[in-house]
């Protein structure tokens, strides 16, 4: 589930969701079903409708995955400090 999130881009930072940090939970359950709670970097983000969208389309396309419902939740707020080490080096933020 990971390996698929980590293809989904923002637009507008060339580093994955994955890594910078806005998702919070996978679940998988019993069914097959997975259910992804991520954020986004600001309310305002222009992203805020297909970046949900592109996750859930990326973990649908495993095999074996029965459904897979992505929220977008605002708690915790996102912060850089969530970024894994990797995005840090590409967004030069060390």
């Amino acid at each position: 589930m990971i390996a698929a999130c980590q293809t989904v881009y923002d637009p507008e930072i060339p580093v994955n969701i994955y890594e910078l940090g806005l998702i919070y939970a996978i679940e998988i359950g019993d069914d097959r079903r997975v259910k992804v709670e991520m954020t986004l970097t600001a309310p305002g983000c222009p992203s805020a409708q297909e970046l949900p969208m592109q996750i859930r389309e990326a973990i649908m396309a495993i095999d074996g995955v029965s459904e897979c419902d992505v929220d977008v939740v605002w708690d915790p707020p996102w912060n850089p400090s969530r970024m894994t080490d990797d995005a840090r080096l590409a967004l030069n933020m060390f």
